[in-house]
């Protein structure tokens, strides 16, 4: 059995995922309203755009095989976003509904409302 090697990357199939990375990215930053762990998306989203982002310069080099590296990493590092975005949303769901919906919310905001009131007056 013989193995056929994957063809040589060419500017047609090298994806840049540079829209993937911007759309996780800003929702990272969205989400991280709600829940903290969104804030660690923000910094691996910028490091997919930053992958993404070279994919195109290193095609127009001519450096095929570092623009599919770089494709690769920009990838990987998405999908890492994307993870990160889903478990910081599920978080979020989870915490509000244990917290007692929107009114367990309100109350949160009137305690920390009543804290800033009493520091303020010291």
């Amino acid at each position: 059995m013989s193995t056929i090697p994957p063809p040589p990357a060419t500017p047609g199939n090298v994806p840049n995922h540079l829209v993937w990375a911007i759309i996780v990215t800003v929702l990272s930053f969205v989400v991280c309203c709600f829940s903290c762990i969104s804030i660690i998306g923000i910094g691996t989203g910028i490091v997919a755009i930053v992958f993404a982002s070279k994919v195109n310069k290193l095609l127009a080099q001519e450096q095929f095989d570092a623009a599919l590296q770089a494709s690769k990493n920009a990838k990987l590092w998405s999908w890492i976003t994307t993870g990160i975005l889903i478990v910081g949303f599920l978080v979020f769901v989870v915490s509000f509904f244990v917290g007692g919906g929107i009114e367990g919310q309100m109350e949160r905001m009137e305690e920390i409302r009543k804290a800033i009131e009493a520091a303020q007056q010291r």
